[in-house]
């Protein structure tokens, strides 16, 4: 086979992808879709960039974006330069007023920023906002035991439909504020979560390190597709979601009880895997609805 032949080829299957991504297109068109980000597609700067060319190209087709974002790694490096030792209890970062400082500083400043400016050198248009600007996020202590880390109280997504409805991207990093001027730490999932039920969006993504729900943890073959939100005590019960698991289920599902379409877990270390999972009939990742 010569190269033109191939190169014919390989144009003709690029083409067909898109023609049968239409029907999804036009599904999620004009509707608003949530991107929880982090892990392991967060580092790798090869990875970075694939997500953000996708996040441009959803919108392009007309499909209202949202990225939440965390950036543990990158506040775990910082502390470790300022000599400050990083804590974990449940899973959840203990965070004392050094610690909230450098979170600010890392999530509000650096990575949030790094994120904007990338989408905007790929073609897209966004802004970088924190749960403090806007009045976004309000929060108050989950406990004392974890510190600056916020439970969310109030709302507010004036801000964020306002730069949707101007076709932009808000680049969102999860810290909240009170009403004493307080930084608090969140936990991304349950922000992101938060955001897409009061956006009422058609659909929470989260990008992870795993593949999805599995029915046997070390087996990726055994990827459960879908779950119904009324399924998942009977599967917490069987031990097939537990530990992690628990409270990233738990976000998943409280963003359907406030009226989120979908909510999707995808491996964000493949490359366009959110892509693979909405614009394609078959997905990759674990689908999550009401019925």
């Amino acid at each position: 086979m010569n190269i033109d032949n191939q190169m014919n080829i390989d144009n003709q299957m690029k083409a067909e992808i898109l023609a049968h991504a239409l029907p999804n297109i036009q599904m999620y068109r004009k509707k608003t879709i949530v991107v929880k980000y982090g892990g392991n597609a967060m580092i790798n700067e090869e990875l970075k960039e694939a997500v953000m060319r996708d996040l441009v190209l959803l919108t392009t087709v007309g499909i209202r974006v949202v990225l939440v974002h965390g950036g543990g790694p990158a506040i775990n490096k910082t502390l470790d330069k300022m000599n400050i030792e990083s804590k974990f209890v449940d899973g959840l970062r203990v965070t004392d007023k050094d610690t909230v400082d450098v979170v600010q500083m890392v999530l509000a400043g650096k990575v949030n920023k790094d994120l904007a400016c990338q989408i905007g050198n790929l073609g897209g248009h966004a802004i970088g906002l924190s749960g403090m600007d806007g009045n976004m996020l309000k929060c108050k202590p989950l406990d004392k035991e974890h510190g600056y880390v916020g439970e969310i109280t109030e709302i507010n997504m004036d801000a964020v439909v306002e730069i949707l409805n101007n076709s932009w991207i808000p680049v969102i990093s999860t810290i909240g504020y009170d009403d004493e001027g307080n930084c608090y730490n969140i936990n991304a999932d349950t922000a992101a979560a938060a955001i897409a039920g009061a956006l009422k969006a058609e659909a929470l993504v989260s990008m992870t390190d795993i593949v999805g729900l599995l029915r046997d943890k070390d087996d990726d073959s055994t990827l459960i597709h879908r779950v119904y939100i009324s399924d998942t005590p009977a599967l917490i019960a069987e031990g097939i979601i537990s530990g992690g698991m628990i409270p990233k289920i738990d976000s998943m599902t409280q963003a359907i009880r406030e009226g989120v379409k979908k909510a999707f877990i995808i491996d964000g270390r493949v490359p366009h895997s959110i892509l693979m999972e909405l614009l394609t009939d078959e997905g990759m990742g674990t689908m999550f609805r009401s019925r």
